[in-house]
């Protein structure tokens, strides 16, 4: 039995994958739509400097939850598709109490109503209007 021999006898991959799962974990869409509420919105938007984030902390994507270096990255990532999927995720009314306490029979069931979702605009978008 040599060192090698010894060092593949591990649990398997299980450790590796849940770290990688939970390395990359973004915001829950629920988390998003209390993001995009008006007041919390314009908050994140325009944030104050913080050389600790990318870009400073000023290019942030409020559907996405990610933050980019630099404008152009930003509006790149507006046209690219996962930029769409999560609009198109975010149109439907996020799982609520209410809807949960109806499919476990306490009342009928009412379909999820859409939500209008717009990509938002950029600074160089709000000072050309």
């Amino acid at each position: 039995m040599g060192r090698l021999a010894r060092k593949k006898q591990h649990k398997g991959d299980k450790p590796i994958k849940e770290k990688y799962r939970t390395k990359r974990k973004t915001k829950d869409l629920d988390e998003i739509h209390e993001d995009m509420k008006p007041g919390k919105s314009q908050k994140l938007l325009n944030q104050d400097v913080d050389f600790d984030k990318p870009g400073a902390g000023q290019f942030y994507c409020l559907h996405c939850a990610k933050y980019f270096v630099n404008e152009d990255s930003l509006k790149t990532h507006f046209k690219s598709k996962p930029h769409k999927r999560r609009l198109k995720a975010l149109s439907i009314e996020p799982y609520s109490i209410e809807e949960a306490e109806r499919a476990g029979g306490m009342g009928s069931y009412k379909a999820p109503k859409k939500v209008t979702v717009e990509t938002q605009l950029t600074n160089m978008d709000t000072d050309d209007t």
